[in-house]
């Protein structure tokens, strides 16, 4: 059966020039293109660098061998059809490729007719795994799946891998910058997985204080605390037979740490002040925009449930990386407010997506998202152009950066330990008085709540650093 036109190259992996130009002509002729490599290492950058949709390897290889060439391409992607070739001699090492995950093998001599019907049979499994994918994903954005923009190769395998954690009950860690989408992604694997008709209950580990961040992930009892005057259930239960997000889980106290790991590993906790052990059924999904890793190795982390939170780790790239899905996203956000804001469709100029492209986004989708709403805000005419940006390329600067200022340089640490902390702390309290009061608007009651304080609490702050 001859090639379709969006049928992937085939990637084939045989040391004898001879026999490998005689492949590539039978597969050639029927429309197949052929990616060529003669021993692993070849075959390990061609994996990378040409995305195959068929392996086609000689076990037998003058460096490496089929074996090495099968478990690459299974790294790089579990789903990839692998067809091992070996002397009819040495059947026994076909079988046990076979254990390791190939699709099938072909004994040598190689009958060229036998050789495209395996290549068929390959191909059609390949088409019918991402056909699959489709349909979960069409399925999911019918039922209010959130909808991942972008065509970039690195975010698709992000969605791939997404797709199969989903169809998973394990714990997946979402690794990315600020702004990058996390809990977007978080969201996608819910509703993806078989718990999407159970909640999706977030949380933000790094929002909420230590002292009271036990309570609202496990809850507590009556009277376990002064003002605990009834029973709270925490996250945990809230969340039973669904999906739990615990976000920025970096900054989660250790303190905190063992217990999040015991509900982690037996499903089960005690409310704050309680004694009775609760049960519950929840799949855990994690996000962090730290290096785990290297908070483990400074014993800030506990190595135990780094472990238990990434067994199934994904990490989002960040735009900086994909600056072709740049436009996409601003063409997307530009349609997306034009809705809410029952404006007439903006286009956007040359000049705009110039500056889109040019622009470094340190603060990934979410400044984008933002940049592209004030646009659609600012913007009387018909076409969105850089001037409503108000972006300040890096390409504009006057001198060149001498690299990344430290943010400690600013902050005055004169004086004792005590008094410096001090300095610091009210910085930061009023830094984030200020940051609330902008995204609620002006209303002292939402920036109360964005806070988790109380209105009585936030007004005596607000006038304590002269904002109310």
């Amino acid at each position: 059966m001859a090639r379709r036109p969006t049928d992937p190259p085939i990637l084939l992996v045989e040391d004898k020039d001879s026999l490998r130009a005689m492949l590539r002509l039978t597969l050639e002729t029927q429309g197949h293109v052929v990616i060529e490599a003669r021993d692993q290492p070849e075959a390990i950058e061609a994996l990378r660098s040409g995305r195959p949709g068929v392996v086609l390897s000689d076990l037998r290889l003058t460096e490496g061998d089929g074996f090495g060439v099968l478990r690459a391409a299974k790294e790089l992607d579990p789903d990839l059809p692998v067809i091992v070739m070996t002397a009819y001699g040495s059947i026994e090492d076909a079988v046990a490729a076979m254990k390791e995950g190939a699709l099938d093998f072909l004994a040598k001599p190689v009958e060229p007719d036998h050789l495209l019907l395996l290549v068929e049979r390959a191909l059609s499994q390949r088409r019918l795994v991402t056909e699959n994918i489709l349909l979960k994903e069409e399925l999911a954005q019918r039922r209010g799946a959130p909808q991942i923009v972008g065509d970039d190769p690195r975010l698709k395998q992000v969605s791939i891998a997404m797709q199969r954690a989903a169809a998973s009950d394990a714990t997946v860690l979402i690794e990315g910058e600020s702004g990058t989408g996390k809990e977007l992604f978080a969201r996608a694997v819910h509703a993806l997985s078989p718990r999407a008709d159970g909640p999706f209950v977030a949380i933000n580990c790094a929002a909420i204080p230590e002292t009271l961040l036990e309570t609202e992930l496990f809850g507590h009892e009556k009277g376990a605390f002064t003002g605990a005057t009834q029973r709270k259930p925490g996250k945990f239960e809230l969340a039973h037979r669904g999906t739990l997000f615990l976000d920025e889980i970096g900054d989660l106290p250790l303190s905190l740490q063992a217990k999040i790991l015991r509900a982690l590993e037996e499903k089960q906790f005690e409310r704050v002040g309680g004694t009775v052990l609760l049960h519950v059924d929840v799949r855990v999904v994690a996000a962090t925009n730290r290096n785990l890793k290297a908070a483990v190795a400074a014993r800030q982390y506990r190595e135990d449930l780094y472990f238990r939170l990434s067994v199934f780790p994904i990490l989002i790239p960040p735009l900086r990386d994909r600056p072709g899905d740049i436009p996409l996203l601003a063409r997307y956000f530009v349609d997306r407010f034009c809705r809410e804001m029952q404006k007439k469709v903006l286009a956007l100029s040359p000049d705009a997506l110039d500056a889109l492209t040019a622009y470094p986004w340190r603060g990934n989708v979410r400044e984008l998202q933002n940049c592209i709403e004030r646009a659609v805000i600012l913007t009387e005419g018909d076409v969105i152009h850089a001037r409503h940006l108000n972006l300040v390329s890096h390409l504009d600067a006057a001198e060149p950066e001498a690299g990344p200022a430290d943010p400690w340089d600013d902050i005055d640490l004169t004086g004792s330990l005590a008094e410096a902390s001090r300095r610091v702390l009210a910085e930061v309290e009023r830094r984030k008085l200020t940051r609330a009061l902008t995204e609620a608007n002006g209303n002292a009651g939402r920036a109360a709540e964005l806070l988790q304080v109380s209105y009585k609490q936030f007004l005596q702050k607000a006038r304590d650093f002269g904002l109310a």
